[in-house]
């Protein structure tokens, strides 16, 4: 507790420093008073009554308008101090709010982000990154007892914290799945009941999942309305639509998804994507799908991994390094 009188001379010896020597040194020690205060609760209000009483010492006999002058400023003052301190509570809960975000994103980080398998005959890269702390992007791969590789990329349809926390729940469903996944439209028929039963409806998510079975080097898979991906032909050196349709996962409960399969030779890929890498917005707009293919082309002497990262310091760079959306990119490429 600040006592008043002491603070009063504190002040008044201050104010007197000044007005007699008017130097950059005695209006700095002004400026570490009113810190002082700020740390000790003091109000702008407090420090404006102070000044004026002081001034009224100085001159007993101030001027009526003066005084009415002191007054209205007072008065414009106590608005002000209680404004300021809202203010000041806004900015601590905000500082705490964030905090706990940042601690939310790492928990996220560390669920989400799993190991890349790795494979002699697959060479795999993926890049995955939020456009703000937490993510609504999802990606997923396993490694099962007969070398076939599970491969999944999902998108909850919004951004933010709700969007992180539905694909959590994702993340969870996926992992309560048999390690033998032999049918990827039975495993999206699962799913789709999980978000139909526990999300809100106004969230949907979108998801493309696939098994790449090692013996056969076939890939199978099967989509929940997520953007279609790319298929790269190495003997006819030309780029597909990797298409296969289904409904959003969370619309209705008994959807069936249709399985799709395709042969994957040497030098193909298997191009995997959300819509935060084909929605890039620069100046001129949108970008085309085929800007898409044209920078992957570019880089196909690279490894897989060389390719998404060099595809994505692209597109960040043509947004002026601030994603709109959550980025995640994925590439098979068969090797022998």
């Amino acid at each position: 507790m600040i006592d008043h009188k002491e603070l009063y001379q504190h002040y008044r010896k201050l104010l007197i420093e000044h007005m007699e020597r008017k130097s950059e040194k005695t209006l700095y020690n002004g400026q570490l008073f009113s810190r002082q205060m700020m740390e000790n609760g003091v109000s702008p209000e407090d420090v404006l009554s102070l000044h004026i009483d002081v001034i009224k010492e100085f001159y007993p006999h101030m001027d009526e308008k003066f005084q009415s002058a002191f007054d209205f400023l007072l008065e414009a003052m106590i608005g002000y101090g209680l404004a300021y301190r809202e203010h000041q509570n806004l900015r601590y809960k905000q500082r705490q709010l964030e905090s706990e975000i940042d601690i939310a994103a790492d928990v996220q980080q560390s669920l989400l982000v799993g190991e890349v398998p790795h494979y002699d005959f697959l060479d795999i890269g993926v890049i995955s990154r939020p456009a703000k702390r937490m993510s609504g992007d999802y990606y997923h791969f396993v490694k099962d007892e007969q070398n076939c590789l599970s491969v999944a990329i999902a998108d909850v349809i919004g951004k933010g914290i709700p969007a992180a926390l539905c694909m959590s729940m994702i993340k969870y469903a996926m992992d309560s799945e048999p390690e033998q996944r032999t049918k990827p439209g039975a495993v999206l028929e699962n799913l789709n009941r999980v978000v139909e039963q526990n999300v809100d409806p106004s969230m949907f998510i979108t998801m493309f999942y696939g098994l790449y079975n090692e013996s056969q080097h076939r890939l199978y898979f099967a989509s929940a309305g997520h953007e279609p991906g790319f298929y790269y032909s190495s003997n006819k050196d030309e780029f597909q639509e990797l298409i296969a349709k289904g409904r959003v996962l969370g619309l209705d409960r008994s959807t069936k998804y249709r399985e799709y399969e395709k042969n994957i030779d040497v030098g193909d890929m298997v191009i995997l994507f959300s819509d935060g890498v084909t929605e890039c917005r620069t100046e001129k707009g949108f970008i085309e799908r085929d800007e898409i293919v044209r920078l992957i082309r570019q880089r196909m002497h690279l490894s897989s991994q060389e390719i998404v990262d060099g595809v994505y310091k692209e597109l960040e760079r043509l947004q002026d390094f601030q994603l709109r959306d959550d980025f995640t990119l994925i590439i098979l490429k068969r090797e022998v």
